[in-house]
């Protein structure tokens, strides 16, 4: 459900319910105000319920400008410090659309219920529908403070580990699933495998610029083993498709797929998502780290906080198998081919452009050879270990030729996990020594 729809959602509700439980009260429960007034208040006169419901009601629409212009500043300079992207991440935040829906709530219900006190000069002051309006206004305030909140987790440090949180989230649905479904490819093909056959079919895109936040691998297979098929996606999540692109091939198949159940499974969207996407919360993260490596800016420990939660990412992403995935249907079959980034594609997506933009900070150099060392350490495949130490040779390539004298140069080459604080120490055991001890 797009997030514009919660707001609206609130008002229609709020209309129904609120003139409906006003003129249920109006006309059955007049004369059964005395359990209530016991414990809530003493029967309010007429001109007082007027103003204190009056007085709601303008000063929560009153509220509603004022908190929300503030939230869209607070973004909107969030965007200019950070990336235009980070914005969206608090202004897709759906406690930011409740919370306007709430607003709206407690400020037409007020007007709903003044409209009904002293209803044709009756003296009737509905006591139930006040206790109502004060609990959305205690309501309000509550979501007013978790607003607040939020605001204020757009800071820096709140911000890059919200983005590495999300990151971290995306990578355990995401690989937990394939880890469950996904086999390596059979040395021999299994009888009735699809994979060898000609391409019948190829579905192109035919409308305006949109990114894929997901694909419906499940529909896709269900789809492909009723046709007796193989579909091999040639996009992937993240990618924008304009018209003409090529978004699936098809091999066998009992007659041609139809293309609106095919593209009905392919999410579309006029931006990026985290939904299937581990790029672009890493895309989002080298994003601040670059603007806070300019020369305008000039702050490289935004830059390494950055490099700390892409060291993370790439940590866990150094787990799980990376390429092609082949998704088989319940006899095996292989149904589907999806494409993920392999490990030097996720490593250069975060280390290249930092290195480029910080190629005269020596903590940006330092922190960065410590997160590679740090991978070559933890990785188990070799072929991942040679492109870390690969990138090790052409971070070293890259201090030689910068700017730096001789001894920068030197303390550039040097492992920190802090950027500048604490070089990292390699422990060995030496005869007659603690083996513990680090070497100097």
């Amino acid at each position: 459900m797009p997030l514009w729809v919660i707001p609206i959602l609130y008002v229609a509700g709020t209309l129904v319910l609120g003139i409906g439980f006003v003129r249920f009260e109006y006309a059955y429960l007049a004369g059964q105000t005395d359990l209530l007034t016991a414990w809530w208040f003493n029967r309010l006169s007429v001109s007082s319920a007027q103003a204190s419901v009056a007085a709601i009601a303008s000063g929560m629409i009153a509220l509603t400008s004022i908190v929300f212009t503030a939230a869209y500043i607070t973004a909107q300079f969030h965007s200019i410090a950070y990336s235009p992207r980070v914005a969206l991440f608090f202004l897709r935040d759906p406690v930011l659309f409740h919370t306007f829906g709430l607003f709206n709530t407690t400020f037409i219900f007020s007007i709903i219920t003044l409209s009904w006190i002293d209803r044709e000069n009756s003296g009737h002051v509905p006591q139930f529908s006040l206790a109502i309006v004060v609990v959305l206004l205690i309501a309000s305030m509550l979501a007013f403070a978790r607003l607040l909140r939020g605001v204020t987790d757009l800071t820096i440090t709140r911000t890059l580990h919200a983005i590495g949180d999300q990151a971290r989230i995306i990578l355990q649905q995401t690989f937990a699933k394939f880890d469950a479904v996904v086999r390596e490819p059979d040395a021999v093909p299994r009888p009735g495998d699809l994979r060898g056959m000609s391409i019948s079919q190829t579905v192109t895109y035919r409308g305006a610029p949109r990114v894929i936040t997901k694909f419906d691998t499940k529909a896709l297979v269900d789809l492909a083993r009723q046709e007796n098929a193989t579909l091999e996606l040639d996009c992937a999540v993240g990618d924008t498709l304009v018209y003409g692109t090529p978004v699936l091939h098809v091999r066998g198949g009992k007659q041609p797929l139809p293309e609106v159940l095919l593209m009905r499974a392919i999410s579309l969207a006029e931006e990026r998502t985290y939904e299937q996407d581990p790029k672009y919360p890493i895309r989002l993260l080298v994003d601040i780290a670059i603007k806070a490596l300019s020369s305008a800016i000039n702050d490289p420990t935004t830059a390494v906080q950055a490099i700390d939660q892409l060291e993370d990412i790439l940590h866990r992403l150094g787990q799980h198998r990376l390429g092609n995935i082949e998704l088989s249907d319940s006899s095996g079959i292989v149904r589907l081919t999806y494409r993920l980034p392999l490990w030097e594609d996720f490593l250069r997506l975060s280390f290249d452009e930092i290195r480029q933009y910080g190629t005269d900070s020596v903590q940006v150099k330092r922190r960065l050879r410590a997160a590679l060392d740090g991978l070559a350490d933890s990785l188990s495949d070799p072929s991942r270990v040679a492109a870390v130490n690969t990138y090790i040779k052409q971070l070293d390539q890259q201090v030689l030729h910068s700017s730096l004298d001789a001894k920068d140069r030197a303390v550039a080459s040097q492992a920190d996990r802090q950027g500048l604080g604490s070089p990292r120490r390699s422990f060995k055991a030496k005869a007659g020594k603690f083996a513990g001890r680090p070497e100097s």
